[in-house]
């Protein structure tokens, strides 16, 4: 079975823009997974533009689905995933101001780095997710760094899916996962999916263990509403 993975970080970004506390973020993660989220996912991220450090510790205290925090492994967010100890951390390779993840880690040159952090996640209890381009060498590369899962980048994906056709689009992400498969890496995917791509990428990969998805799922919940959102996207990946 493929999870389905809310990540919320554009409802925090509506909280800040205008201070106070509406949308309620801790409410909308009850809400997406009485709806029926597998997870909830939040990436923390220096500036504190969308999800706040006090957010994590919040939510930890009530979610009773996967947690999965994506961050940069400075020494702050690890001290942070250690004292809430999600399911999952989900490691990008992003500076502090940018804007969104815009690519994967480079596994090879990155190896040793990695080691050291993934060792002490798993010394945590925590599963360690590696985000990566579509590149076997870097899912391979994951693999030895000691990664319980890798998270493809999917971006590409989504954008050739329309300007080239969907076969051109996944037969990258296809082979990535099949090397994962062969790594014996759980595999995740995430960035840009939607409705318009994300059952064409399930079918491709029936063996993904869950996506992440935020931006287009809270675009689509401001026409269909949240629940009707959500169970629209579970159907994408039954």
């Amino acid at each position: 079975m493929t999870r389905l993975s809310v990540n919320i970080n554009k409802i925090a970004t509506i909280r800040n823009a205008r201070g106070g506390n509406n949308p309620d973020v801790v409410k909308v993660a009850l809400d997406c997974e009485r709806f029926g989220a597998d997870g909830i996912t939040v990436h923390p991220r220096p500036d504190e533009r969308h999800i706040r450090r006090q957010d994590v510790y919040d939510l930890k205290k009530v979610l009773t689905t996967e947690f999965n925090i994506e961050g940069f492994p400075s020494v702050e967010f690890m001290e942070l995933v250690g004292k809430i100890r999600p399911a999952q951390v989900t490691l990008v390779p992003d500076a502090p101001g940018q804007i969104t993840s815009n690519h994967g880690w480079d596994t090879l040159n990155n190896q040793a780095f990695l080691t050291d952090i993934i060792q002490e996640l798993k010394g945590n209890g925590i599963r360690a997710s590696v985000f990566v381009d579509a590149n076997p060498l870097m899912v391979e590369h994951a693999a030895l760094a000691g990664a319980d899962r890798v998270e493809l980048y999917t971006e590409p994906y989504a954008t050739n899916y329309v300007e080239l056709d969907p076969e051109t689009a996944v037969k990258p992400f296809v082979e990535a996962a099949r090397k994962a498969k062969e790594c014996g890496l759980g595999l995740n995917a995430g960035h840009d999916l939607s409705l318009v791509n994300l059952k064409f990428l399930k079918q491709s990969i029936p063996w993904l263990d869950e996506v992440s998805i935020g931006h287009a799922l809270v675009c689509d919940a401001l026409y269909l509403g949240l629940e009707k959102t959500i169970n629209e996207y579970k159907n994408c990946i039954l």
